[in-house]
């Protein structure tokens, strides 16, 4: 067993135990990641808020993934519907206009 094999091993329940948390605690541990960010944004005055919104939406989205790890999936995501060809103009009721 070589040491990449016996790390993953031993982190096994570990890995378990924090998706069990996420699924259990997941809404407090985003409101957390809002408020660490609100903090961050003030404190750095504006000057890196679109990378923190980078960040946050993927901490958010890891959190997400960890709390869902283990649920079985129903089907998989249906794809968009394509848009209908458009439907070319009818013409209108009645007698010409007259100019």
């Amino acid at each position: 067993m070589g040491l990449l094999d016996d790390m993953k091993s031993k982190l096994g329940p570990a890995r378990d135990k924090v998706s069990d948390l996420a699924r259990q605690h997941g809404d407090k541990v985003q409101h957390g990641i809002d408020k660490a960010a609100k903090a961050v944004d003030e404190r750095t005055k504006g000057k890196y808020s679109d990378k923190i919104h980078a960040g946050t939406g993927k901490a958010k989205e890891a959190v997400d993934r960890l709390a869902h790890k283990d649920e079985p999936t129903a089907a998989p995501p249906t794809p968009p519907p394509t848009p209908a060809a458009p439907m070319p103009p009818t013409p209108p009721e009645g007698p010409p206009p007259t100019s």
